[in-house]
């Protein structure tokens, strides 16, 4: 017997999740290109001064990076308008942490991925994981940073872009703080987006997770495994799922 599906993601997160994701990628190629720093270059020696050379000058360059910035900003706020109820359930779940079950969570999923579970037997800690909701701790933490960092990323990229459009010389000090808030955040938050690539596309055990990015479902067994807090809760309700 086929296991039963849960629904988990609307068209509109599914959407927002992949375009998120695609601007984020220009927005790093492009903007690393911007770098005009030997002692920086992540991509190897020449990185910038090819791709201006491919799209016809820094300023070419820039005015791309621009440009893609705000259709990322215009793409949220298209979601919001679209699906506000789902933003609010998503923001609601990913900033309500509970300090035993999802900090001890966090704790004990570090010590697996690292020592194994022999570790924590040998302390006399029990290796399962603590019951979780719609979101694990893990990605809680990853979501609450995209969503903190993306605001910083978003509020500076556009005091940058308007720094010689509209502001003046006595704007010179706000500017370059937030260059450099810029180039920080940025840099967490891709910290972060590796190991959130490496847990959802890579590790087996969240495959089906993944998956559900493109279907919107996940099977019975994963998400009573993995999220069964939100489970017990989503197969009482019949309407909430489908046969595969």
């Amino acid at each position: 017997m086929p296991d039963k599906t849960y629904k988990r993601h609307d068209r509109s997160d599914i959407f927002i999740h992949w375009f998120n994701a695609a601007c984020w990628l220009l927005l790093l190629l492009t903007g690393v290109g911007l770098i005009q720093n030997p002692a920086v270059d992540p991509f190897g020696s020449g990185y910038p001064a090819w791709l201006r050379s491919v799209v016809g000058g820094g300023g070419n360059l820039l005015a791309i990076h621009e440009g893609i910035g705000l259709a990322w900003i215009a793409g949220f706020v298209l979601y919001l308008l679209v699906n506000f109820r789902g933003a609010r359930f998503f923001l609601a779940e990913v900033f309500s942490v509970s300090p035993a079950r999802d900090m001890g969570w966090m704790l004990k999923k570090m010590v697996l991925m690292t020592l194994g579970p022999k570790a924590l037997k040998a302390a006399g800690v029990d290796p399962d994981l603590p019951d979780q909701g719609y979101y694990n701790m893990g990605q809680k933490a990853f979501a609450q940073a995209s969503v903190v960092g993306g605001v910083v990323i978003a509020v500076t990229g556009v005091i940058m872009y308007l720094s010689d459009r509209t502001f003046g010389a006595e704007a010179t000090g706000m500017v370059g703080w937030a260059v450099a808030v810029h180039f920080i955040s940025v840099g967490l938050v891709f910290a972060g987006l590796l190991v959130h690539v490496y847990m959802a596309a890579v590790s087996p055990d969240e495959r089906p997770g993944f998956k559900s990015m493109f279907t919107g479902v996940v099977p019975g067994g994963y998400a009573r495994h993995h999220h069964r807090l939100w489970w017990e809760k989503v197969s009482t309700e019949p309407e909430q799922g489908s046969e595969e």
